[in-house]
Order: structure tokens, then sequence, then C-alpha cells
């Protein structure tokens, strides 16, 4: 596979690869494995975001091509969210990630300690 300048500051996939491995990036990513959710169901789930922050997350995994926003037409406004076809496999990826941070988070914590004590 041939990767992009990753390592250029102009190159595009930097802003993809801040949008898809920020915290709120990947909390989204991951929660939407589950299916549709409605915006306050996301916030349940990825708890500590604000509102500002959650829309804003929203907006960029949008733009990218991973989620997909539906507005229905009723008043109160409701609006769902969905991973995309490219959501998906992007959500795969974050969530092994997640996986392989959670099943070390031991042996980070200690190597914390330790430099914590020196």
């Amino acid at each position: 596979m041939r990767r992009g300048e990753l390592h250029t500051a102009d190159c595009p996939s930097r802003e993809v690869f801040k949008h898809v491995t920020s915290l709120w990036g990947v909390l989204c990513l991951i929660a939407l494995r589950d299916g549709t959710l409605r915006f306050s169901e996301l916030r349940r789930k990825a708890t500590g975001v604000s509102e500002r922050m959650l829309a804003l997350t929203l907006q960029r995994l949008e733009q990218d091509g991973f989620v997909r926003r539906t507005a229905h037409p009723v008043i109160p406004p409701h609006v769902e969210y969905a991973l995309t076809p490219l959501g998906r496999q992007a959500s795969g990826h974050v969530a092994t990630l997640a996986d392989w941070v959670e099943a070390n988070l031991g042996q980070v914590m200690e190597a914390r300690r330790k430099t914590s004590s020196s």
C-alpha cells in the first residue's frame, strides 16, 4: 500500500487522520457500530462531550464521508446518524486500536508510574 505524505504539513490525509483519531471521533465511530443513533443518544454514549464539540465532530465525520446524517422533517427536529460503508471500515480500525489500548492499559499505567517516580 502506498501511503500519502503524512509527514508533510500540507498532506490532506492529516486532516482525515485528525478527525478519525480524535477522542470524540473515535467514540462516535465506535458508538455508531451498533446502528443508527440520534444526537442525544450519541451524547449519552460519549460522556463528557459538549453539545458543540459533538456537533462539530459529527459534521467533520460527515464531510469526510464516514457518517450519514438524516434529518426528518418533523417537529421537534429528529436527526439520526449512521455509518456509511467507508465509516464502517474506519470504525473497525479505530475499534481495534481502542481494544488494544484497553488490553495494554495496565502496562501503560505502569510505565507512567515509573516515569513519574523517577
